[in-house]
């Protein structure tokens, strides 16, 4: 401070009468940390791909793999919780809460809360705090979720474990988003996406194994979420080694810190490159600080409209085949034990979706991609629901899985894409809200059709849901393959 005000008065006393007010000072601190924002994303963006960087994305991907075991054990598991006595396979009335629905919903309405209420938490406190204690909250409350024998009681944990949830996701996305150059971005969300994945057929087996039976007097479905439980808490001591976002440190001014963590990952990559590494190239000061108001001037508004649709009828085209998968079988004829080894092979193309997505994510635009999968989900869906026979319902169920898991990276990648860093966060938090109060009631609409109309009306519902989001991303998406991440925002 001694220092800050000896260069003032020099200042005056060299320039008489043109010394600094507080405003231009303000501005002029404002501007050296856009400056030195663009500084760290030009450094970040010039890596090589090499061990470190693939590190840092496996670590994220880890966390993933438990919050999507997390979050889809709900389909997998309802039939264990109807056997049992404690919900029902259908609801009476529209949003009855002792129906397989109202435990969906319990869920995506705690994801509501998390990703539009606490979308905030990771832009202020930072992407590697928030990453950790949403973990911690979420765990605690399955464990106590895992102890419940009545419908309230379940769904008012799986609510509260659902916040915790939502808070991850969006710090997630924002995370991997953040942490890689911008020509890996997109084989960087599509190995977190193929790794976090590998739980869906994880959990699948686990159910197919577990919930028909007891294990040592404990219900089945019990047993596969301590597993998630376990898991989770294994992982929440191995990514104690990640960093800290080194661009949101640059962007709330803490310089020295985000110059630190650059410099400790550039030392890695360059050892593992075997040669300098390239120059970075000229920045351009970026905005510093922004507000949730700027999401309401051009160009975010547009982008905002787009995914606001996107989320809405994705999540019904999505979660209307993942969360009821073994339960439209039954509906086929199935028996249950044979829904759950059928849901279970489905469930291996799960990770595969964004395995094959590595081969195209950073040739073609995320939007084309999207749009492409879409169809495939809407063309796949009508034909499952016309399926008796065992192979075509296993083959049309595993591309329906592929074509959404392909979504799901694309558009993980592609909404962290279009906002900046300083609201990067809170604004993937706020569009990805809109697909939580989808999934929400969604759920019920879903049971109300296979009540009235069968599988066949819940297709006709889905497939109206997917020509939805293709004629959103079509029209108002805008491009963002191998562009930066700061220029997409300019």
């Amino acid at each position: 401070m001694e220092s800050s005000n000896h260069a003032v008065f020099s200042a005056a006393v060299a320039h008489p009468g043109a010394m600094p007010d507080a405003s231009s000072q303000a501005e002029s601190a404002v501007n050296d940390v856009a400056l030195g924002a663009a500084r760290i994303s030009a450094r970040l963006d010039r890596l090589p791909a090499t061990r470190t960087i693939w590190q840092l994305v496996m670590l994220l991907s880890l966390g993933l793999f438990f919050e999507i075991f997390d979050l889809m054990f709900s389909g997998y598991i309802a039939p264990g919780l109807v056997k049992s006595g404690i919900l029902t396979s259908t609801t009476h009335g529209l949003l009855g809460t002792s129906g397989v629905a109202s435990f969906i919903a319990a869920l995506f309405a705690g994801l509501f809360i998390g990703t539009a209420a606490c979308g905030f938490l990771a832009d202020k406190f930072g992407r590697r705090a928030i990453f950790t204690y949403s973990l911690l909250w979420y765990t605690a409350a399955n464990i106590i979720m895992a102890f419940q024998d009545t419908a309230f009681g379940l769904n008012l944990w799986r609510f509260i474990a659902g916040v915790g949830i939502g808070v991850e996701i969006v710090t997630i996305g924002t995370y991997i988003s953040e942490l890689v150059p911008k020509h890996i971005r997109g084989r960087a969300s599509a190995c977190s996406q193929a790794i976090g994945f590998c739980a869906v057929p994880v959990v699948a087996f686990l159910s197919y194994l577990l919930v028909p039976r007891q294990v040592f007097g404990i219900d089945g479905w019990r047993c596969v979420v301590f597993t998630g439980v376990v898991g989770a808490m294994v992982v929440w001591w191995v990514r104690r080694r990640l960093p800290e976002s080194p661009r949101w440190l640059a962007q709330q001014g803490r310089l020295n810190e985000a110059d630190a963590v650059m410099t400790r990952i550039e030392a890695r990559v360059e050892n593992e490159y075997g040669k300098p590494l390239p120059t970075p190239a000229l920045p351009e000061p970026v905005r510093a600080r922004a507000s949730f108001r700027d999401l309401l001037v051009a160009p975010y508004r547009k982008r905002v409209a787009m995914l606001i649709i996107f989320h809405v009828f994705q999540t019904m085209g999505y979660y209307g085949f993942a969360n009821w998968i073994p339960t439209l079988l039954i509906k086929q004829g199935v028996t249950i034990t044979s829904s759950l080894m059928y849901a279970s092979i489905i469930a291996i193309a799960a990770p595969l979706g964004p395995l094959l997505g590595m081969l195209v994510a950073d040739k073609f635009e995320r939007k084309t991609v999207i749009i492409v999968m879409a169809a495939v989900n809407v063309a796949c869906g009508l034909m499952f629901s016309q399926a008796r026979e065992t192979v075509m319902l296993v083959s049309l169920g595993v591309c329906l899985v592929l074509a959404g898991n392909i979504i799901s990276f694309s558009y993980h990648a592609y909404q962290a894409e279009l906002f900046p860093t300083s609201i990067r966060a809170r604004a993937v938090g706020f569009v990805y809200s809109w697909s939580r109060i989808s999934a929400m009631f969604s759920a019920f609409v879903i049971a109300w059709c296979l009540r009235e109309f069968g599988v066949n009306g819940v297709f006709v519902f889905i497939s109206g849901a997917m020509i939805v989001v293709i004629c959103a991303i079509a029209i108002l998406g805008p491009k963002t393959r191998n562009v930066a991440l700061e220029d997409i925002s300019a």
